[in-house]
């Protein structure tokens, strides 16, 4: 375990919900205080949980999705028919509730961890006495039962609640293993790698105004990741969510392990392939606008 000298920035109120709305703000030592009513306008930060795909045997959930306020805690347990998350809660994580994250696993406590961040965008996590214990990049945080200190969340990290039961033979007794996404956001917007890179894969295949797009547009599509030959015309390809190209041979096999979750092996950027794919109208125009 983390030696115990490690240590954090001194944790203050400095920002809440709107006016009326309750907070739970955490202490210096990270541990959650008396709740406050305040006002701010202060800027949230993007936390998103996926499914990590290394792991076949944890408990399959949707992306997890939720902008936090400094010192806003967000509470992570088992999902109960009396739990605020409601019946909108499907194998995790959803629900009416957006300071809670709900998951169907009895390995699961109700009670089981905290999340938040500072003003500065650091995030934190803290066990909050859970039976089976939180796991950060596969070190347990505190023993049964006994509520941890806080450590910090970086993106990237692994994050697992609880162990597998009876060897995680049934999905509502397999532990719940994900990956951590910080603000990430951009990543699943229009930026300039994104658009570049359709703007070279529409010079591939031709059609107007190719020749001042091939021109113009960055090598940003080159070659396969995978087997580092390079990507051209009459191929069969595998474009990414994340704009990233492959061969479709190459990537195939990657594509039918967990599908239909899949994970990029260049940015490990976690996507749902079959998500609803329509442009709104205004990205469509914009990139049909391209030069």
């Amino acid at each position: 375990m983390p030696s115990s000298s490690l240590s954090f920035p001194a944790l203050t109120t400095s920002a809440s919900l709107p006016v009326g709305a309750s907070v739970t703000t955490p202490t210096v030592d990270g541990g959650p205080s008396a709740t406050s009513t305040t006002s701010t306008g202060s800027e949230r930060h993007k936390l998103r949980l996926v499914p990590h795909l290394e792991s076949n045997r944890s408990l399959h959930f949707d992306p997890v999705d939720r902008d936090l306020q400094p010192f806003t805690v967000l509470r992570v347990g088992r999902f109960t028919d009396r739990s605020l998350a409601g019946a909108a809660a499907a194998a995790g994580g959803g629900g009416g509730d957006p300071l809670r994250i709900a998951f169907k696993s009895k390995v699961v406590s109700r009670g089981h961890a905290e999340v938040w961040c500072d003003d500065s965008g650091k995030f934190f996590i803290k066990d909050t006495k859970s039976s089976s214990g939180t796991f950060l990049n596969h070190i347990r945080l505190s023993g049964p039962n006994t509520e941890s200190r806080a450590f910090p969340l970086k993106d990237g990290d692994v994050l697992q609640l609880g162990v597998d039961y009876q060897g995680g033979t049934e999905e509502i007794y397999r532990c719940v293993k994900m990956r951590v996404e910080l603000n990430r956001g951009w990543q699943r917007g229009m930026n300039s790698f994104n658009t570049q890179a359709l703007a070279q894969l529409r010079a591939l295949g031709g059609g107007s105004q190719t020749e001042k797009v091939a021109q113009t547009a960055p090598a940003s599509v080159t070659d396969c990741c995978i087997c580092l030959y390079p990507v051209t015309v009459c191929q069969a390809l595998f474009i990414a969510p994340c704009s990233h190209v492959t061969h479709f041979k190459c990537i195939r096999p990657l594509v039918n392990q967990n599908y239909p979750g899949f994970c990029c092996p260049l940015c490990r950027t976690y996507a749902d392939l079959e998500a609803d794919g329509r442009l709104t109208l205004s990205s469509s125009i914009i990139l049909h606008s391209q030069p």
